[in-house]
């Protein structure tokens, strides 16, 4: 069924833009998809899709599929898009997706944990490249980014489609994937940490990185099992967490 909004004024559309502020998302287990890649990766993934809005630019360039995948969706002017998007020139579709249910606790296989990443491009970054890697999931801890922020969504690139994402208290977490098995290691700069060079591949384990500035809390610091350090060659202070956590996943896994 095809319904055509013009007026940014309308009741539907109103509604829809507080899915921008992250309580009305969690009021309403509900978050906005932007961009046809996106809706497209959620699409594949069985997400339920609440509301679909195209303009005619979208129409135009996604016909095909749109005739293929959607029974049901809004035909909106540029004026009421932009009112729903986050970027200044939207690509000419945006969709209100239902949040998935929260999964039964399963810790094989490997796990990133983020400790208060704030940074929403950085956490999206990380699920993607979790994803790259052949990880199971990944756990946001307390502090970090809201997934469905729409900059953490962009960045993912919908891989949060691929794996298991979801939010725990880490202090919680760690125990339960020691209980399982698993080693968890942690990220620090101090004279206990080991080159990452220098540890074995495994299946089964929990990475955590921490805060772009402070690095992991000293109180998950004390519950890992080994805390790993990258060797730095040049004059870089440091590196990007997101790259960190790159590099150590991909040498990580078996």
């Amino acid at each position: 069924m095809l319904k055509e909004i013009l007026s940014s004024k309308n009741t539907l559309i109103k509604e829809t833009k507080k899915l921008q502020q992250k309580k009305y998302r969690q009021q309403t287990q509900s978050y906005l998809l932007e961009g046809f890649h996106l809706i497209q990766e959620a699409k594949a993934a069985d997400v339920i899709l609440k509301e679909v809005f195209i303009s005619q630019r979208g129409l135009r360039e996604w016909s095909e599929w749109i005739e293929e995948k959607l029974t049901d969706y809004s035909l909106v002017s540029d004026e009421v898009l932009k009112t729903l998007a986050s970027q200044p020139t939207p690509q000419g579709i945006i969709a209100v997706a239902e949040m998935p249910q929260e999964e039964k606790e399963d810790y094989a296989g490997a796990w990133l944990l983020l400790d208060n990443v704030q940074d929403p491009g950085n956490v999206g970054t990380m699920i993607r490249t979790a994803d790259a890697a052949g990880f199971t999931g990944v756990i946001l801890g307390k502090g970090s980014a809201d997934l469905y922020n729409p900059k953490t969504l962009r960045s993912t690139q919908g891989s949060l489609y691929h794996l298991s994402v979801r939010v725990g208290d880490l202090t919680e977490v760690i125990p339960q994937f020691q209980q399982a098995g698993s080693l968890v290691l942690g990220t620090a700069l101090d004279k206990e940490a080991k080159d990452y060079l220098n540890v074995e591949k495994m299946s089964d384990f929990a990475l955590v990185m921490g805060n772009e500035g402070q690095g992991m809390s000293a109180e998950l610091l004390a519950l890992t099992d080994q805390n790993l350090y990258i060797p730095i060659k040049g004059q870089a202070e440091s590196l990007n967490v997101a790259i960190a956590a790159g590099v150590l996943m991909f040498h990580l896994l078996k």
